[in-house]
């Protein structure tokens, strides 16, 4: 079943001569369907995809889109001086939480691999 669909394109923007647009479409992977929301450079020495992007597994896809749904417009202005966190649990446990969460997506706090 070829399940692969381009849903849509926003341009990133241009940067020593390469474009880099943000992809997202359906995309079947190892045989599992999932959203990809993914990097496209277009440059002399490479056109198409890159390793910059993500991928919402099928079964997630209603829980992911709840999320999303919950972000207003106004939450995204950087002039907002309100900023809500969740609520943690006691500083021991909260560190003990981010270095698990770290090893299980393979990025650091600061977001490096």
């Amino acid at each position: 079943m070829a399940t692969d669909k381009d849903i849509g394109k926003i341009s990133k923007g241009e940067y020593q001569g390469t474009i880099t647009d943000i992809i997202v479409g359906i995309k079947e992977y190892n045989g599992r369907v999932g959203v990809d929301i993914r990097e496209f450079t277009t440059s002399e020495a490479y056109t198409g995809p890159t390793k910059k992007g993500l991928r919402i597994p099928a079964e997630k896809f209603e829980e992911f889109q709840r999320m999303i749904s919950l972000i207003k417009p106004e939450d995204l202005k950087t002039d907002t001086p309100k900023q809500e966190s969740l609520p943690t649990e006691s500083p021991e446990k909260e560190s003990s939480a981010t270095e698990s969460e770290e090893e299980a997506s393979g990025v650091t706090e600061d977001g490096f691999m």
